[in-house]
């Protein structure tokens, strides 16, 4: 099958709607109070943690890197320079489905010792959510959902886009409530590699 280039540009335009659509729908229904609490959390944390799979897990390290910037301690859980999560640590664990067994799993551990744990999925009463301290609530379908009911998007691509969009959002609010200009921030910005 040949696809044409006005083909591409109407298949293009159709597909950006969607995402914009829905990722403007998603994000304009979160409780501010949930991620005003989750930031200040984070902010007070002694060292911050991200867990993730797969592409939620790509977004929670965006985030990271831009908690980073602010000048927090920030850490991937599983990268070989992590070191152990501890009392007054907070874990920022991202499932969609709240079920992710490593997720989870991270979460009971970041528990036992004392870590405070942010939850961040789709589904409320998930065994994810039961274990932590605040739940950030995305409502974005399953990557199961085939159902389109709520999302024409593929798996759970408008969940870990919501991920990191909110993510941004919660930088951007973080970032203007403390005094540090872009260049204090760039001067973080990783510089080899």
């Amino acid at each position: 099958m040949t696809v044409t280039v006005e083909q591409t540009r109407t298949r293009f335009n159709d597909g950006r709607r969607i995402v914009l659509d829905e990722n403007a729908r998603l994000l304009n229904s979160v409780a501010g109070e949930q991620w005003d609490r989750a930031g200040a959390l984070i902010t007070s944390a002694r060292a911050v943690f991200v867990i993730g799979n797969g592409r939620s897990g790509l977004a929670v390290q965006m985030a990271a890197m831009r908690l980073m910037h602010l000048g927090l301690r920030v850490h991937v859980a599983g990268e070989v320079t992590a070191p152990a999560v501890g009392a007054g640590d907070v874990l920022i664990a991202v499932s969609g489905s709240g079920t992710t067994a490593s997720v989870v799993g991270a979460a009971d551990t970041a528990k036992k010792v004392g870590a405070s744990v942010l939850a961040v999925t789709t589904a409320p009463d998930s065994p994810l959510a039961r274990r932590a301290d605040e739940v950030l609530l995305l409502p974005a379908a399953d990557k199961q959902d085939h159902s389109a009911a709520i999302t024409a998007q593929y798996a759970g691509s408008l969940f870990e886009q919501s991920v990191l969009l909110a993510f941004d959002a919660l930088f951007q609010a973080l970032w203007h409530s403390v005094d540090q200009t872009a260049e204090r921030l760039w001067e973080r910005h990783a510089n080899i590699g």
